[in-house]
């Protein structure tokens, strides 16, 4: 009988159920090097995906999921999505590949209030 063991991830701070799920998924399907960091303005996820080049990878992101795949006439096949708790502001992003680290620095969309005040008679 083997056994399997896998650390929970605890913080001091509370996290979104969603974001949980997105680290444990990430690291444990994949099984594959992650590291995930953020701050008030944005999220830094780096992820191991040796022998692969620039042009071989594409990056996809709708609302708060980050498509990684690799191109089809690539020897190598890629394939992973993860979700965040928060929509991406694309505009605020940027992924960099360096010595098979492919690092993606990704801007929290800043949600648009739509509150309108109403004038009392």
């Amino acid at each position: 009988m083997s056994l399997f063991f896998a650390p929970a991830l605890r913080s001091p701070r509370t996290f979104d159920r969603s974001f949980e799920c997105f680290v444990n998924d990430a690291f444990f399907t994949a099984r594959r090097s992650l590291n995930v960091e953020q701050d008030d303005k944005s999220w830094t996820v780096t992820l191991d995906v040796p022998g692969f080049a620039r042009e071989d990878l594409t990056i996809g992101i709708e609302g708060a999921v980050v498509r990684i795949e690799s191109k089809a006439d690539t020897k190598r096949q890629f394939k992973a999505a993860y979700e965040l708790p928060q929509d991406i502001d694309v505009a605020a992003s940027e992924a960099r590949l360096e010595n098979g680290v492919l690092t993606l620095k990704l801007g929290k969309l800043v949600p648009v209030s739509n509150v309108a005040q109403l004038t009392i008679n």
